[in-house]
């Protein structure tokens, strides 16, 4: 039935919400907003405006924990790796007419929960086409590229990529193809989710990957806890790069032949190409 909350939803704080008053309601809105990478003047007047009235706030739990409790305040708090769910979730609340925000780290449309809620949108329109009904807006924010870039100067000022190293929803061969791709044709390349516990050796291979393609003395920049007390930067060539040193609190910038260092310690990529 449209709006019936499943097994799924886990409020962690406030009143549980009531099925049985979902039906015939006027759908709110889910709102998909990104938090910014850490700090809260990172955070948009926007998103800000919207966490202060919404009904619900969805997302996984670290992220969820950074919105302060109040009064008519419910957190759905979830694990990794249930994203889809987790949209299913905010597209059921909002069936009854509640608003809801779903909220990610970063910006929401930058590997964020914004494609997520797409796609459990259109799951849910398949089994139920009442669920088009149900409005879904998102808002940006500061993601986590932006934040890693402007914390050296500006690596990201001419063409660029931005890829994800996680193979968990595609094979290593399009992660490792992607990347000579991104690499043969000069682009910078900043790296999301480049090195975890369960994938410590898939950044070596990637180093490997770009030295095909890439000049040793390529730059790059390991950004770590940006925007944290403990934010630190490393800036160092592709041949020197070590990623035993890099973890999932890291962003890889791969420089392109153009970026350089300045005398400052700026890290910048020219606006043009010779």
């Amino acid at each position: 039935m449209l709006g019936q909350i499943g097994e799924h939803a886990r409020p962690d704080e406030g009143h549980e919400p009531d099925p049985d008053t979902a039906t015939g309601s006027t759908p709110g809105t889910v709102h998909v907003v990104g938090l910014g990478p850490g700090p809260d003047r990172w955070l948009t007047p926007e998103v800000a405006e919207l966490l202060g009235r919404v009904d619900h706030v969805v997302g996984y739990a670290p992220y969820v924990d950074r919105v302060p409790q109040r009064e008519g305040l419910t957190r759905h708090a979830s694990g990794n790796t249930v994203e889809v769910e987790r949209g299913r979730l905010a597209l059921d609340l909002a069936a009854r007419g509640d608003e809801v925000a779903v909220v990610s780290g970063g910006d929401a449309g930058v590997f964020g929960m914004a494609s997520a809620v797409f796609e459990a949108a259109e799951h849910a329109v398949a089994n139920d086409p009442l669920y088009a009904q149900v409005p879904v807006q998102v808002s940006p924010g500061v993601s986590a590229a932006q934040a890693a870039a402007a914390l050296v100067g500006a690596p990201l000022g001419a063409d660029f990529a931005i890829m994800s190293l996680s193979d968990r929803l595609k094979p290593w061969q399009v992660v490792a193809d992607r990347l000579r791709a991104a690499a043969s044709v000069d682009l910078v390349i900043a790296l999301y989710n480049p090195r975890s516990l369960s994938r410590p050796e898939q950044l070596f291979a990637a180093r490997d990957v770009l030295l095909e393609v890439k000049d040793p003395s390529t730059v790059v920049v390991v950004a770590r806890d940006v925007g944290r007390a403990e934010q630190s930067a490393t800036v160092t060539t592709l041949g020197d790069f070590d990623p035993a040193t890099v973890d999932m609190k890291c962003l890889v910038i791969i420089g392109s032949s153009s970026t350089r260092v300045s005398p400052t310690g700026h890290v910048w990529t020219p606006r043009y190409v010779e």
